[in-house]
């Protein structure tokens, strides 16, 4: 057991990416901040920019995860989202992503049941 307890964290390839990504622009951002570069900050906000559209991107491909729990069978980071193309009931990027997964996101699908625990945290 982890210190978070018996939870789906959520990490997923999309979200791996997203965050490389973000960090090393901040991180240039940064450094471009302390040499006085004006373009290297820019530059490295242009990144962080891309990071967050990389990440949606990815969700839309099924490389990201919906909201809520999943099973413990997809847990794993390099799983999957085989719904993505459907959309993700209330999720604001599905909707962001035009009308036809707009619609199929405000249908709601049945839940898949969650594992069996002892319920301690």
């Amino acid at each position: 057991m982890s210190a978070h307890g018996d939870v789906d964290l959520g990490h997923t390839v999309a979200g791996w990416t997203g965050t490389t990504l973000a960090l090393l622009g901040c991180t240039g951002a940064g450094a471009a901040l302390c040499a006085a570069w004006a373009p290297g900050i820019w530059l490295g906000l242009g990144l962080v920019v891309a990071a967050g559209i990389v990440t949606w991107l990815l969700h839309l491909a099924g490389w990201g995860k919906p909201s809520g729990p999943r099973p413990r069978a997809e847990w794993g980071w390099r799983t999957r989202d085989t719904a993505a193309r459907e959309g993700h009931v209330g999720c604001l990027g599905c909707r962001a992503a035009g009308p036809g997964r707009a619609a199929a996101s405000r249908t709601p699908r049945p839940a898949a049941p969650l594992p069996a625990g002892d319920g301690a945290m």
